[in-house]
């Protein structure tokens, strides 16, 4: 365990300023650095006394249960390496400032929860709390702390006051415990749907935790894509729609006449040759061999496709669900360009246009 690093010794205050403070979850070595004695901590948290100590070398300062909050700091005062403002404690309340925590974030079903996942539990009906830390930490799993071990440790993000995993990493942390399909898929179908993050990062994080094996997880990746393409495509007419797009032909195949297909669009405006794509490393298919393929195969199948009809004088605008969700109107505004511009182009070749 990595307790704090020393602290200059602070001035000696009553016992019962302490526990009035914001912060009723201190560490031994805090409590030493406040002039209270080890003797006095064990004094303090005997059975029936005033304070308790929740985790080792972790002392909550109130004889009563701990509130969620209570518990999500005294979890990473356990695994964190706490840094500090090093001032003099004034008159008033003790440790006013807020904990900075380093080299551990909540992540799994809690940090889900402090997203804002109306599928994950409440904080309080979790019996263990997990937390991310990097590989080399020499910690172990304790009390309501469960340690989940990472080689590179991201970087956080800071809600409720905290450090927390970012939405793929602590989805693929709180799946790696669930054996049910059904909540499996509730989780990452709120996750993509609901804006927390892309499909792309999240598959990316679930093949990373080697997860795609767990038939019940990949039934769930395979429901989430089907949902992640009908999201994008909802965008895509609520896009068009919006900013006064002329109305194009949707999901249709390309073919030259009496010659190889060309690939499949998801909108296309035949007068004017412009293309519209979805990227399809943000809606991946299963794969035969690694159930998914990676970034690279999509890329160059991607690029392949869009050489070959811009070769045929067909621009290809490519759109992401994230930029149709957060930047719809400049995605419009690039077709539209794409649009007024195919009066500059010569004439495109001929081509088939096929329902998809």
């Amino acid at each position: 365990m990595n307790h704090d690093s020393p602290l200059p010794p602070l001035s000696p205050r009553p016992l019962h300023h302490l526990a009035a403070g914001p912060r009723r979850v201190l560490t031994t070595a805090r409590l030493r650095s406040h002039g209270v004695s080890v003797a006095e901590t064990d004094d303090q948290c005997r059975p029936g006394g005033p304070w308790q100590q929740l985790l080792p070398g972790v002392v909550l300062l109130h004889p009563g249960p701990p509130t969620s909050e209570e518990r999500l700091h005294a979890a990473l005062l356990y695994t964190a390496r706490e840094r500090s403002a090093r001032v003099p404690v004034q008159p008033g309340p003790a440790d006013s400032t807020a904990p900075h925590y380093e080299d551990a974030m909540i992540t799994g079903p809690a940090a889900l929860t402090l997203y804002g996942f109306s599928s994950a539990p409440p904080l309080a009906s979790l019996e263990t709390l997990d937390v991310l830390v990097p590989r080399l930490r020499r910690l172990r799993s304790t009390g309501c702390v469960r340690i989940v071990r990472t080689p590179v440790l991201p970087a956080p993000e800071r809600v409720a006051g905290v450090p927390v995993a970012p939405v793929p990493r602590a989805l693929a942390d709180a799946v790696a415990g669930l054996d049910d399909a059904g909540t499996v898929r509730r989780l990452l179908m709120e996750a993509v749907v609901g804006g927390h993050c892309d499909a792309t990062a999240l598959v990316r994080e679930l093949t990373a935790a080697k997860l795609l094996g767990r038939p019940h997880v990949v039934r769930a990746v395979n429901s989430l894509m089907a949902a992640g393409r009908a999201h994008a495509e909802d965008g895509l007419y609520r896009m068009v729609r919006a900013y006064g797009l002329p109305d194009p032909l949707w999901n249709v195949d390309l073919r030259l006449p009496g010659g190889p297909h060309l690939g499949g669009l998801d909108a296309y405006w035949p007068e004017q040759a412009v293309a519209l794509d979805l990227d399809p490393r943000a809606l991946r298919q299963e794969n035969r061999r690694e159930n998914l393929p990676d970034d690279d195969i999509l890329r160059s199948e991607y690029a392949r496709k869009r050489e070959h009809l811009e070769r045929l004088g067909i621009t290809v605008v490519r759109v992401t669900p994230r930029g149709l969700r957060d930047a719809a109107e400049q995605q419009a505004a690039v077709i539209r360009t794409a649009l007024m511009a195919a009066d500059d182009r010569d004439p495109a070749a001929y081509v088939v246009v096929l329902p998809r």
